[in-house]
């Protein structure tokens, strides 16, 4: 596992790699900043409408508008946090062959050419891992908050829970262009753990500031270095 990371990184100089790298950092920022102003205008009507209602008590509403900067500025980078890795895995899976190809021309020249899924199966599976994330983080998000005095507590539910979609999307997302649906899941399935745990490390990049903007470009890469692994290894198993 750690060859294939140590692969990824070290091909970040490769023209298309630098290539989709720009792409999905503007594209991500634009999503970001479309989040942003819109959990912002809703916590400024909120506190407005909440305000408007205690005018009568100038200095409750003072309280009022003040707790609601805090929890504002507050909102918004939990949000940032916990909603990063779906959006950085949707712009990865409109750049995803670009990536992986490059992976391959250089790693695997022998392959054959892979198969390219049709744009409506790709964006269904991003939306639907997006919608899938920002669910269960949002069901997490008591726990996260509850174990923020046990920092080490909510970084484990975190890292477990993400790492698990994380896995299994960007496994998914190479997979599917090399394998049936059916020989992938079952491929998936007997190499379980290891997918797992490049999740976990997919989750553990993310979370790393900086890190984080490349991290989508190095875990398709890192996926790819694996997906191989694992395939040749079940072929030679048969």
């Amino acid at each position: 596992m750690f060859a294939a990371l140590s692969k990824a990184f070290a091909q970040l100089s490769d023209p298309a790699f630098r290539g989709v790298m720009l792409r999905s950092l503007v594209f991500s920022i634009i999503l970001f900043i479309i989040v942003w102003i819109l959990a912002w205008w809703g916590l400024t009507w909120a506190e407005s409408a909440l305000s408007d209602w205690l005018a009568s008590d100038s200095w409750l509403a003072d309280v009022v508008s003040w707790l609601f900067a805090a929890a504002g500025i507050a909102g918004v980078l939990i949000a940032s946090f916990l909603l990063f890795p779906a959006v950085t895995t949707i712009m990865v899976s409109f750049l995803l062959d670009d990536i992986a190809a490059a992976v391959e021309r250089r790693h695997y020249p022998a392959l054959p050419p892979a198969r390219e899924p049709p744009l409506v199966e790709s964006l269904r599976g991003a939306l639907g891992f997006a919608g899938v994330t920002i669910l269960l983080n949002l069901l997490a998000l008591p726990f996260y908050l509850v174990l923020m005095l046990l920092p080490p507590a909510n970084l484990f539910v975190f890292y477990l829970l993400n790492g698990y979609l994380l896995g299994r999307e960007y496994y998914e997302l190479v997979s599917i262009r090399r394998m049936e649906s059916r020989d992938s899941l079952k491929l998936r399935r007997r190499f379980r753990g290891k997918v797992f745990l490049a999740g976990v490390v997919i989750a553990f990049l993310l979370s790393l500031p900086i890190i984080n903007l490349i991290t989508p470009i190095v875990a398709t890469g890192f996926m790819v270095h694996l997906f191989e692994t694992m395939r040749q290894r079940g072929a030679a198993s048969t």
